[in-house]
């Protein structure tokens, strides 16, 4: 085994469920970009969060805040949320 290169035998834990899922030479490449960071994996839901609000807002009328809602299959509330205009401060 050499010293210094990254292997499956010489990983454990999470590490190597990466590892195994990705591959090695993947991982390795992992490892060299951002070893020692911490780094968010979304889920899969989370990417497409914006590209369903930007619909939502495509498709605001002005009052129809129910009618979305059942669409989307969201609280109404959180219809209102999506269309809030952002703060800047």
């Amino acid at each position: 085994m050499e010293k210094n290169v990254v292997n499956l035998e010489k990983l454990t834990g999470e590490q190597r469920e990466v590892a195994e899922l990705v591959g090695i030479e993947n991982y390795r490449k992992l490892v060299d970009n951002f070893g020692g960071s911490c780094v968010y994996i979304s889920k899969s839901d989370t990417i497409f969060q914006r590209e369903r609000d930007d619909e939502i807002k495509r498709d605001f009328n002005g009052g129809n805040y129910r009618e979305l809602a059942k669409k989307y299959n969201l609280s109404e509330n959180r219809i209102r949320a999506i269309l809030r205009p952002k703060k800047l401060f």
